[in-house]
């Protein structure tokens, strides 16, 4: 399918564009379509994480569903499991996420995507320390990835949220170098070099995100903005004492 090629472009809005046209097409030559069932909700599931879905209630119903009628239809279909789990953890399901994600992974050991969107729900469930061994092995299994960038970003993320400021810095340099177009890497990266005492850096690497996010402009924002992060105490206390006192340094304000 041609929607497969576009997706595994350098991801933009417009490669999601027309990697959805494709995948809409092959489902209407064939309504019964496995494979494009899971492409278009995989689409849905990548528009909605990176901020570019304009109605993202109706793109996560649509993409339940199609996940789920594909999974109907083939149950060893990795990918679907993979997207599906990504996307509980979006409708803030992050139990349910941490199932899907492994029953993909136990379909398919080397699937890097999936490796790294476990350790994004492990972090929404309070626990970095064990995401970290998936970001990792998803750098080794895939190092000229187009989404290095989550890699990198999620790596930084546990180090960050265990206080490990050098190395959360490190790694979401990594991130920001790999696609600085991701506005939450610039997020991160402000709080790591806060944290580290590096103010004058934060506020620069804080003012690199309020450029290509300027509506998430205080702490309050910025926390209802990711809900599935907000949802379990451990990663609530660990959030508080690592990343919200770094952007607290930046001069992000609390309301």
């Amino acid at each position: 399918m041609r929607g497969w090629a576009w997706s595994f472009q350098p991801p933009t809005q417009i490669n999601r564009q027309e990697a959805q046209q494709a995948f809409e097409q092959a489902l209407e030559l064939d309504p019964g379509s496995v494979g494009a069932r899971v492409g278009i909700g995989n689409i849905l599931v990548n528009k909605i994480a990176f901020g570019w879905s304009k109605s993202p209630d109706q793109d996560k119903a649509r993409a339940q569903q199609l996940l789920v009628e594909a999974l109907e239809r083939d149950d060893d279909n990795a990918q679907a499991h993979i997207a599906l789990g990504t996307l509980h953890r979006y409708q803030n399901r992050v139990n349910e996420s941490q199932i899907e994600l492994e029953r993909g992974l136990a379909l398919d050991r080397n699937h890097a995507g999936g490796m790294q969107a476990l350790g994004w729900t492990l972090i929404a469930l309070g626990r970095p320390e064990a995401a970290i061994p998936y970001f990792q092995e998803a750098i080794r299994v895939d190092p000229h990835s187009t989404s290095l960038f989550l890699f990198y970003a999620g790596l930084g993320n546990c180090q960050l949220l265990l206080g490990h400021v050098d190395e959360a810095v490190d790694a979401l340099q990594r991130a920001r170098a790999a696609n600085p177009r991701i506005y939450y890497i610039h997020l991160l990266l402000a709080a790591a070099l806060g944290l580290r005492g590096d103010t004058d850096g934060a506020k620069a690497a804080l003012a690199e995100f309020l450029k290509l996010k300027p509506e998430l402009n205080s702490l309050a924002k910025i926390r209802a903005a990711f809900p599935e992060y907000n949802g379990n105490p451990r990663a609530v206390a660990l959030g508080e004492k690592t990343t919200g006192l770094g952007l607290r340094r930046a001069g992000l304000p609390e309301e």
